[in-house]
């Protein structure tokens, strides 16, 4: 469950918001949501991966409302989402026809399609900038009018990796099965999980905690080092069915994905295969897709390391509850406290 603000003393909790309020204003200077949404697009997409909701300028809103903090963003946008009504699911999307803006692969040099770099921080010099680059924005403005001038024509998909070493009888599948994904926001996650809940437990998950967990089953606490089979960042169409006729479907906009398939040895004693882990999230947000794709090869193996556990790794993992339960040991605990008070000084005084 999540803890949220507990009731106390009206005037001191309207000064305390009014402070609050003060703290926010400390420059005559305004932020617009524009400028989030763009300037702070990483942070923003973020938030609404682990909000769940794909919204760029809400996402943007909450973080200009809660001063940049990112659980708090989580908190209001999730709030939000929770008073939408669900008209229609989308069709399973391929992200094999993804419009792709970066692919990279560490297991290949040379693949079909080829390797693309696109925007990343990979290359560059870790010097912060003083002075802003002033061609960047005759650069920003060039570069739009040259994507917004492609056709679909011209957007070749590129196949993946993974379906190239399947047609090979490489790969160890994991999970086939084809019913309806369990949609965690309108089910309780139960264990042992499907393999559907548990990728969207980890698609929401804080990214921070879940990297921290797919590093320690790197340095030893699991399969060790996976290889990156594929990274792929792009838009994929979403479209829903038609009313009269569920075989048509209706196109309903684009979002921005990023995509991962880690590739490690299958553990199995019978024949040499190549296990997949998977890892999809919102936005550009690759160590979070990184981390995502090792903690699901993890959980496929059911070892004895923290990140091989699915109950440890999927209950721990939410922002929100994380981040509330720790933020609800600031409320009042005076009569438990008191009550372990007592104890200490009742054996203290028995031991002398």
């Amino acid at each position: 469950m999540a803890y949220v603000a507990v009731s106390g003393g009206k005037e001191a909790i309207e000064e305390s918001i009014r402070l609050l309020e003060f703290y926010k204003s400390g420059t005559d200077l305004e932020i617009e949501v524009e400028a989030i949404e763009h300037k702070l697009s990483l942070l923003v997409e973020r938030v609404m991966s682990e909000a769940g909701l794909y919204a760029k300028s809400y996402a943007a809103l909450a973080l200009r409302q809660c001063e940049g903090c990112v659980e708090e963003a989580v908190f209001l946008l999730r709030a939000y989402r929770s008073t939408l009504t669900r008209n229609y699911y989308t069709k399973v999307v391929d992200t094999a026809n993804m419009r792709v803006t970066r692919r990279i692969s560490a297991a290949f040099k040379d693949i079909e399609g080829g390797q693309i770099l696109g925007a990343s921080y990979d290359y560059t010099h870790r010097l912060i900038r003083f002075a802003e680059d002033e061609s960047a924005v005759n650069l920003r403005q060039h570069m739009q009018r040259d994507l917004d001038s492609q056709t679909p024509e011209e957007i070749t998909p590129c196949p993946r990796i993974s379906d190239v070493l399947r047609r090979e009888g490489l790969i160890d599948e994991c999970d086939t099965d084809d019913s309806t994904p369990h949609d965690v926001t309108m089910n309780m996650l139960e264990f042992p999980a499907k393999r559907s809940a548990r990728l969207q437990t980890l698609a929401r998950a804080d990214t921070g905690f879940i990297s921290g967990l797919a590093y320690s089953a790197l340095r030893g606490f699991g399969q060790v080092h996976p290889t990156v089979g594929e990274l792929r960042t792009g838009y994929v169409e979403l479209a829903v069915p038609y009313t009269f006729d569920e075989d048509e479907s209706i196109y309903i906009g684009e979002i921005l994905l990023t995509e991962v398939e880690c590739f490690s040895t299958a553990d199995d004693s019978d024949k040499l295969k190549l296990s997949v882990g998977y890892g999809a999230v919102f936005g550009r947000n690759e160590t979070k897709a990184i981390a995502m794709a090792v903690l699901d090869n993890e959980l496929n193996r059911e070892g004895p390391y923290p990140p091989q556990d699915e109950e440890f790794v999927l209950t721990h993992s939410d922002n929100l509850e994380m981040s509330g339960f720790i933020s609800h040991l600031k409320m009042p605990h005076y009569v438990t406290f008191q009550s372990v008070l007592d104890v200490v000084r009742k054996t203290r005084k028995e031991a002398t």
